[in-house]
């Protein structure tokens, strides 16, 4: 295996993600906001014509650093500043939640804090660290969101399934009794052990599917269905593309050691969505990644159903 592919998966000075200021060392999620620079607030602001006349029924969130304009809003739209929206994690802190990373996406319009719970769980002689992602947004493009991400530690590969029963994303609008949903929100990481619990019985279960090759490439032509009348340029992005997967599951150093199973076959996958390189790298690709990783990435979703019924 070449030493650039060998690089990709072992080597990442940041995290998986690639975003953000690294911010191990804080105390708190104030302190974690500061060494960010996103200890500032938002303002709401009347909105006039050019005319000098008022604009019912909505308001500017104004950041007071800059003054920079974040989003038009309406009236309902109730500001969660960055100090209040992260804080309620403090409480988490004295069993031993860490801050890594946090950051503002958009200019601000969308701030994030990455911080790692505290447990450590084996499964299938993996460790899977579960990392807790904050987000707010204040231009009303998005809601207040927090979500449990597991990560593999061996390589950072994302594993958060959308499994059947167990919650793993929480979300609310900024709108009604703010205060009430930060505290839902709290309510919410009590739930982390049952997400990881069934996330550890869907890994065991994937572990006893094998696959024979030929299921292997039949799963990847699925997740790579070819255009109607594709281009030869199309054709050649997507030959690419199965390619690259196909090495992942069948040469990555981390998965070597592993069966031929749908869980070797889900973590190439998520190995491919989290970390190969786009066609086209745009600007805001890696902000878009990250986003996936309170969304929930649907090519890893789409991956784990195809196998965990395979026969």
């Amino acid at each position: 295996m070449s030493a650039n592919v060998e690089t990709m998966f072992y080597t990442r000075e940041k995290p998986w993600h690639g975003l953000g200021t690294m911010v191990m060392e804080a105390p708190n999620s104030a302190e974690a906001l500061r060494l960010a620079g996103l200890d500032w607030k938002v303002n709401q602001k009347s909105i006039l014509t050019n005319e000098g006349v008022l604009i019912q029924g909505f308001k500017a969130n104004v950041r007071d650093s800059d003054n920079q304009v974040l989003g038009v809003v309406t009236d309902r739209y109730k500001v969660v500043q960055n100090e209040e929206a992260f804080a309620f994690t403090d409480a988490l802190l004295g069993e031993g939640v860490t801050y890594e990373t946090a950051g503002s996406l958009q200019n601000g319009r969308r701030v994030w804090v990455l911080a790692r719970l505290p447990q450590k769980y084996f499964i299938s002689e993996d460790e899977i660290a579960p990392y807790l992602v904050f987000m707010n947004t204040h231009d009303a493009t998005g809601a207040i969101k927090v979500a449990i991400t597991p990560i593999r530690v061996v390589c950072q590969n994302t594993l958060n399934f959308a499994l059947a029963t167990a919650k793993r994303c929480w979300a609310a609008n900024h709108t009604g009794d703010i205060s009430g949903k930060l505290e839902d929100a709290r309510n919410t990481l009590l739930f982390a052990d049952l997400y990881m619990k069934e996330l550890g019985e869907a890994i065991e279960h994937l572990n006893q599917i094998k696959l024979a090759d030929y299921q292997v490439m039949k799963y990847i032509d699925a997740l790579f269905p070819l255009y109607e009348n594709p281009t030869e340029l199309q054709k050649k992005n997507l030959s690419r593309m199965k390619e690259d997967l196909k090495m992942r599951y069948f040469e990555a150093p981390d998965l070597e050691n592993r069966d031929k199973n749908a869980y070797r076959f889900v973590n190439a996958v998520s190995d491919f969505a989290t970390h190969a390189k786009p066609l086209r790298e745009t600007s805001s690709y890696k902000e878009n990644l990250f986003a996936r990783t309170v969304e929930g990435n649907v090519m890893i979703d789409r991956a784990y159903n195809l196998v965990k019924e395979a026969e």
